[in-house]
């Protein structure tokens, strides 16, 4: 007789083995309707799964974002469905749930392509209006490969090979259609609703490896109503505006090409952005006792064994030969190694620590050329990374104070709030589970220490140990994971890292790995992003155009410009002989923050009209004042900080 804890504290007794729909449906017509999906003891489960124990249940309804994901998996097999039944000759493979939306993967002669997705939609209405019953079957596993072989479903055939032994061979049925799935899946099809839309199609090698054939990938979106989808719609809309590489074109601050694949060339005012960024973090940096280092870009892959970087991310390096000292070098991927090799150097004492070691090192991994975007994911970057050799018991307040830090960061550049993920232990990891156990309780002791609140991330920790994940939100409702803390007794260990404690004996340091920005090209990205190209003026690449309405007001325009510069500003003068009306239109095109008009009675009188760019009115100031008022907002944040306290 399982007993059957419900959220509101009651217990209902069965007797026996039950459902969670027969369990809906003992506690109201409502809940029966509404239940699509249940938790069981925290774990994911069809309605259809039957309780044989006693358990605590949770019932999944719309409300709940836990559906989400549910939908877009489901709307992944009706996506399959649909093209199985509009084209039969077509192998499906895979087909996951992903964030904002689905995607599934197709073997055809013939690519899809977006002309496809009017009869794909069609179809997939056809079957969510059926609303066939998603039901789970387990199938011997020589049986399924058969049947798949037989079908012609080869990719199918092959998964359920590579499966463990141990694994059950999982399928559901929609209707006459099925599909090899681990699940869970809602009620059935109609479950799926129609706020869905198929959205792009892409190339995917099979198993992502590009020794093996390359498939279509159809990507959609789903949602739990249409007000959901078409604001998703809208954001994506907006998005496209702010999208980094069309805004850093239009604003001249970068460009790549084929000689250099997943590098970037930074034009002047690019550089300048960066720049500006830089000079910010190191000032914030040597203020929180960050000691700045610069290690070598090409290390010995000896180096990166004993790390194990080498068995993890060999496959991203970029390896060099030394013919003539039969020696193979790899562009280092990360600092990390690399500092320690300081630490190492020399001997240490208790007393030095914490020793904060920053780098903004520029690092190099392969990425796959379908993986690149924009400055977003390159494959030569910056990252703003340190590394703090620390005791066990300095964990909780080097953890405070880097979040302080963190938070100082992220509110000057615009970003007010920020989330935190705990992601723990990977499945393919160093160190035994002692070690980790360790690393997991000290920072999460840590996080109780300092109040910090987070969700769980399960399984995604690094190689070497648990990690705290920073997401910002921006401007339009998007996440980004910057920046990183993460704890690690491994590599010190592997590296032979310690130092001299109080007791005079040897000790292994506590490593933690910390970023803020994460690298400083993805992190640009983002900022222009979050701000469509409109920058505050410490950041604007072009703080100020001094712009002549005549040209008897050019030599005051040039003038006003020096001063402005004598300050600390960037500045342009735009003295061409054009109407004023298209040079400011110019400008602003350009997102220059604040455009300073003069004519013959500006000249005579030593003022300045000032626009501000996105508003429609001007303010005439006097040149001292509209020198003076410039150049403190032009002062990064940090040091205007500094000024207010002097």
């Amino acid at each position: 007789m399982p007993a059957i804890s419900l959220p509101d504290g009651s217990v209902r007794t069965f007797d026996g083995a039950v459902t969670g729909t027969t369990i809906a449906a003992s506690i109201g017509p409502g809940l029966a309707k509404a239940a699509l999906a249940m938790e069981i003891d925290g774990k994911l489960v069809d309605l259809a799964t039957e309780i044989s124990a006693d358990a605590s249940i949770k019932f999944i309804t719309k409300k709940d974002d836990a559906i989400l994901p549910m939908i877009r998996h489901d709307a992944a097999h009706v996506l399959a469905e649909a093209v199985q039944t509009l084209w039969p000759e077509t192998q499906v493979t895979i087909g996951p749930s992903i964030k904002d939306g689905f995607y599934y993967d197709f073997s055809r002669e013939k690519p899809f392509t977006p002309e496809d997705f009017e009869a794909i939609e069609t179809k997939m209405r056809d079957i969510i209006a059926g609303n066939a019953a998603f039901t789970r079957e387990v199938w011997d596993r020589n049986e399924a490969i058969r049947f798949f072989e037989e079908k012609g479903e080869h990719f199918k055939a092959e998964l359920i090979r590579d499966l463990p032994e141990s694994e059950d061979i999982s399928i559901y049925r929609q209707g006459e259609w099925l599909d090899l799935c681990r699940g869970p899946h809602l009620r059935g099809t109609a479950d799926v609703g129609t706020a869905f839309k198929l959205m792009r199609v892409a190339g995917a090698y099979w198993r992502g490896d590009h020794r093996n054939p390359m498939l279509t990938r159809i990507y959609g979106t789903a949602w739990r109503d249409k007000k959901e989808l078409d604001a998703y719609l809208l954001r994506l809309e907006e998005a496209e505006k702010r999208d980094h590489r069309r805004i850093g074109r239009e604003m001249d601050l970068f460009h790549l090409q084929e000689e250099a694949v997943g590098q970037i060339f930074w034009h002047r005012k690019g550089w300048r952005i960066y720049s500006v960024l830089q000079d910010y973090m190191r000032r914030i940096q040597n203020k929180h006792n960050y000691e700045e280092v610069r290690t070598p870009q090409l290390v010995d892959r000896a180096l990166w064994e004993a790390s194990g970087h080498w068995d993890k991310y060999r496959e991203h390096m970029f390896i060099a030969r030394v013919e003539d000292e039969d020696k193979t070098l790899a562009l280092k991927p990360m600092n990390c190694p690399c500092h320690v090799q300081i630490f190492r150097h020399g001997l240490r004492s208790y007393r030095e620590l914490p020793l904060r070691m920053a780098e903004f090192g520029a690092c190099h991994r392969y990425e796959p050329s379908g993986a690149l975007h924009g400055i977003m994911r390159v494959r030569g970057f910056t990252q703003d990374d340190a590394h703090i050799f620390c005791t066990e018991e300095q964990i909780a307040d080097e953890t405070a104070k880097f979040v302080r830090m963190l938070d100082e960061v992220y509110k000057d550049l615009g970003f007010e709030n920020f989330k935190i993920k705990f992601s723990d232990r990977p499945e393919t990891r160093a160190g035994d589970d002692a070690t980790w156990d360790r690393a997991e309780t000290a920072l999460k002791t840590a996080c109780e220490l300092v109040g910090v609140e987070y969700e769980l991330n399960p399984g995604d920790g690094a190689f070497y140990g648990p990690k705290l994940e920073f997401v910002l939100t921006d401007a339009i409702g998007r996440d980004w994971q910057c920046g990183t803390l993460q704890v690690d007794y491994v590599l010190p260990e592997r590296l032979d890292a310690s130092y001299i404690g109080e007791d005079s004996q040897r000790h292994r340091p506590v490593m933690l790995h910390r970023a803020i920005l994460g690298s400083f090209e993805r992190f640009i990205g983002i900022l222009i992003e979050q701000y469509a190209g409109k920058f505050p003026l410490w950041l604007a690449p072009t703080q100020v155009v001094v712009a002549s309405i005549v040209s008897d007001a050019a030599d005051y325009a040039h003038e006003v410009a020096k001063q402005l510069k004598d300050a600390g500003l960037q500045v342009e003068t735009d003295v061409r002989n054009d109407k004023i009306n298209a040079k400011i239109r110019e400008h602003s095109l350009a997102r220059v923050p604040v455009i300073l008009v003069v004519g013959r009675r500006e000249a005579e009188e030593r003022k300045v009209a000032m626009r501000r760019l996105g508003g429609a009115q001007q303010t005439i100031l006097s040149l001292d004042e509209a020198v003076k008022e410039l150049a403190a907002e032009a002062t990064p944040p940090d040091l205007a900080r500094v000024i207010a306290k002097d």
